[in-house]
């Protein structure tokens, strides 16, 4: 008989569905700092529909989004679902993980039920009208990040996925390492790879942004591995000491300017003069590190609007500022001039596609990557690391939980079969 709930590491016969399962939830009464947004609950588990896959998780990673959601802004991504017609008055987060194919639904054909496999967060409907008619995934009106805009992410003994969602889990990496790459991977991979004309190679100076992130750790080795040079922003030296130590050539303490914040205005002599002062400072730090007076081809944004200023007036001509977060604003300020008279670029990008997954994956399985797993705890800390995330206290690199992996540095899952 198929019991109802399964203890958190205990394991199901293969393929056998429980009716509930823990999660980590998010409820709006709950909103506010990470520590306090998140619970553990007892939920149903979802049923798996037509192109979806119910994975067993075993880790799950940690990322920014998430912050978000236990704040309840910029959206409230419960209420923003429930005006969509679904019926969940709980959000349970997760937008990356590590698991075990559990349960498939109807015209699934790439993945089967024991799978071993990692999870990407793009999610979209593969019959939307645009995308049929050869639109990008990613900027089709359907794509939502899956374990953020969309629930039973990977917070929880069981999420929901698509089917293109899942991909073989490298078989040497344990459970969390595996969790912890896919969001910030992929994402630095587009920004650096992905846009034609401003792609970064041999020689090419790059500006990270955060660069003992999760984002800019990724970045720093993409960068290095295309014959780049990475440049990372940081703040503090323990930061410049671990980006330079993944290959960074050099680094800028972020802490040494103050001109950071919107633009100000062109009639504003002494506040122009002063965001001269610092971004002319940043970029002299550039010349320094590259020996020569050269600008970055390439800058890797996600801070957004205390650092876009800055970014765009330090980019080549022709270059390329490419951006896909704004976690210390929205408001973000360029001046024009820059922009049009030295033909830079300004681009969004929004994580990254099935194919851009799978190669980073590749290159995370022979070696050429490290997923730069900083840290990983247990299932009832996913508040706490959240909230590490939301003080900027959280350790250089990425971040992930275990879930139902009973301890660290497992790779693989022995499955009891059914009686």
């Amino acid at each position: 008989m198929t019991k109802a709930l399964y203890e958190i590491g205990e394991i199901p016969p293969l393929g056998e569905v429980p009716q509930q399962m823990y999660a980590s939830v998010i409820r709006q009464d709950r909103f506010g700092e990470p520590k306090q947004a998140f619970r553990t609950e007892v939920v149903d588990v979802p049923r798996v529909g037509r192109g979806q896959v119910l994975v067993y998780v075993m880790a799950a990673g940690i990322n920014y989004n998430n912050v978000w959601s236990s704040l309840g802004k910029p959206v409230d991504v419960i209420g923003m679902r429930q005006r969509q017609g679904q019926p969940e008055d709980f959000h349970i987060g997760g937008s990356e993980g590590s698991g075990v194919v559990w349960a498939v639904g109807d015209g699934v054909r790439n993945v089967s039920v024991g799978d071993h496999v990692v999870l990407t967060s793009g999610q979209w409907d593969e019959s939307a009208e645009d995308i049929r008619l050869g639109t990008d995934p990613l900027i089709s009106t359907s794509t939502q990040a899956w374990g953020y805009e969309t629930n039973y992410g990977s917070f929880a003994q069981f999420c929901l996925v698509d089917e293109y969602q899942c991909h073989p889990k490298p078989a040497r990496l344990s459970w969390e390492e595996s969790a912890a790459f896919l969001l910030t991977g992929p994402t630095a991979y587009r920004q650096l790879f992905g846009w034609q004309g401003n792609t970064v190679g041999p020689g090419d100076p790059v500006l990270i942004w955060g660069g003992a992130g999760g984002l800019g750790s990724m970045a720093i080795q993409l960068v290095k591995m295309a014959g780049g040079i990475p440049i990372a922003v940081v703040s503090d030296e323990v930061r410049a000491e671990y980006c330079r130590g993944l290959g960074a050539q050099g680094t800028i303490n972020r802490r040494e300017f103050d001109h950071w914040g919107r633009l100000p205005d062109v009639d504003d002599a002494e506040g122009s003069a002063r965001f001269l002062r610092g971004a002319r400072g940043i970029g002299k730090k550039i010349w320094e590190i590259l020996g020569e007076r050269r600008s970055p081809k390439i800058v890797l944004e996600h801070s957004g609007q205390d650092t876009l200023p800055t970014s765009m007036y330090l980019c080549d001509n022709g270059g390329m500022v490419v951006i896909c977060g704004g976690t210390s604003g929205y408001n973000g300020d360029i001046d024009l001039r820059h922009l049009w008279m030295r033909s830079k670029r300004l681009q969004g990008s929004h994580y990254a596609g099935v194919r851009e997954c799978r190669e980073v994956i590749r290159l995370v399985d022979v070696g050429l990557i490290d997923p730069c797993l900083a840290a990983c705890e247990g299932f009832e800390d996913i508040g706490h690391m959240h909230q590490m995330m939301h003080d900027n206290v959280h350790p250089s690199g990425n971040m992930a939980v275990l879930v139902n992996a009973t301890g660290r540095n497992q790779t693989t899952l022995e499955l009891p079969t059914a009686a």
